[in-house]
């Protein structure tokens, strides 16, 4: 009699856990960027925390600024029959072909981090470079700490990939009206040749330039370090850019940088595979999540808690 019950409870459980099997679901979760570059720990802590909450499968890469390779992840997620993929756009355009493949083959596909308006994505997730680049040139401007006829240096880690592109064009609207003048500088994913090239750039440019803004989280988290081997003090140079590290938001406490970009990098993940999965069961997203906000010095240790998991 017990072993009867017995086997009636196992198959009562096996009937209740077919339906869960059967909604177990494969996603996608495909970065230009380095696994090296602090932010994007917290964007990969954030698909990771998804998938323990959800208990989906979430494959992860990296591709470095590598535009080929991720374009082949993209295909490679289409070919597997993903039910959905969230990817960032590695330059402008670069997927539009892609986008349209995984289309083709009914898989809801999520832009975040860098907007492609260009690819007909399902939905974005992340904040507007544009945005960000225009605040951020408005911010110097309107702090009086550039004016017409100042310099002002653009220091970025790849060269053209979308985020610095977008943000150069925000910062354009708002210095070229100005007679504001400004250089784009490359430097590399790797932080010690970022310091090394950056060093190199302010020390040959330091008497003209009057203010920086550090078009990614490497460059802006390197600030301390490149002025105080150049023998900059804090605040000597206006600072803004982006904020989505601890090294940015020490700078922004310590007066090296005066105000950083945040993005919200775990949240954005979180929510890019949300909206995947929502349209994966045939509900389409059909809008935009945009995140971000710049802080100073008087909120910078709300996002130092944050990054720093306190």
């Amino acid at each position: 009699m017990f072993r009867r019950l017995t086997l009636l409870l196992c198959g009562m459980l096996l009937a209740l856990a077919a339906p869960a099997a059967a909604q177990a679901k494969t996603f996608y979760w495909i970065s230009h960027g380095s696994p090296a570059d602090p932010v994007w720990t917290y964007f990969l802590a954030g698909a990771k925390q998804w998938a323990a909450d959800t208990g989906q499968t979430v494959n992860t890469s990296f591709h470095n600024g590598d535009v080929p390779s991720h374009q082949e992840a993209v295909r490679a997620a289409i070919a597997a029959k993903a039910d959905g993929i969230v990817t960032t756009s590695p330059d402008p355009g670069s997927l539009i072909e892609v986008v349209k493949e995984a289309k083709a083959a009914g898989i809801p596909i999520i832009n975040f981090n860098t907007p492609d308006p260009k690819a007909a994505f399902d939905a974005y997730v992340g904040g507007d470079n544009t945005t960000f680049g225009r605040h951020w040139a408005q911010y110097l401007v309107d702090k009086g700490l550039v004016k017409s006829g100042d310099f002002v240096w653009l220091p970025v880690e790849v060269p053209g990939a979308t985020y610095g592109v977008q943000e150069e064009e925000g910062i354009a609207s708002v210095f070229k009206p100005l007679e504001i003048t400004w250089e784009v500088t490359d430097s590399t994913l790797d932080q010690a040749e970022i310091i090394s090239r950056m060093v190199d750039y302010l020390t040959a440019n330091r008497t003209k330039i009057k203010a920086v803004i550090g078009l990614g989280d490497l460059v802006t988290g390197s600030i301390k370090r490149v002025f105080d081997q150049v023998g900059v003090k804090p605040g000597e140079i206006p600072v803004v850019g982006w904020g989505n590290s601890l090294d940015t938001t020490q700078e922004v406490l310590t007066g090296y940088v005066n105000a950083a970009q945040w993005q919200d990098p775990q949240a954005t993940s979180y929510v890019a595979l949300s909206l995947a999965a929502m349209a994966s069961g045939g509900v389409p997203p059909g809008f935009n999540v945009i995140t971000g906000a710049l802080y100073e010095k008087d909120t910078a240790a709300v996002y130092d808690k944050i990054l720093s998991g306190k």
